[in-house]
């Protein structure tokens, strides 16, 4: 694979849902896969689910995606609430954990 991964990790399906549309609107990439987890504090979290979004795309496109939905999860959340990761090269057979999550983008 070619294309850099993004990963965004925020609480809230809903709050990942927003800030994906708001990502996909600036930078041309592709979501592969959410997954759903736990937060640390399980069912006292204020929202009670960490949803990590994983998507692929030019590096810069992924960079600025990236940073979109950092600045409107901002809007929701705490900034120690928001994980953002870029890989720009992927090592071979990364590509197999990609679309591994619990919701399918395709």
């Amino acid at each position: 694979m070619t294309n850099a991964l993004g990963l965004l990790e925020v609480l809230g399906f809903s709050v990942a849902l927003y800030v994906m549309d708001q990502a996909c609107k600036q930078a041309n990439i592709t979501i592969q896969a959410m997954d759903c987890n736990n937060p640390i504090n399980g069912d006292d979290a204020t929202i009670p689910v960490v949803v990590q979004v994983k998507f692929t795309g030019s590096v810069s496109d992924v960079q600025v995606a990236l940073d979109v939905a950092k600045e409107s999860a901002r809007m929701f959340l705490a900034e120690d609430e928001i994980v953002t990761r870029l890989i720009s090269s992927q090592a071979d057979g990364l590509e197999k954990l990609i679309h591994t999550g619990k919701v399918q983008a395709w």
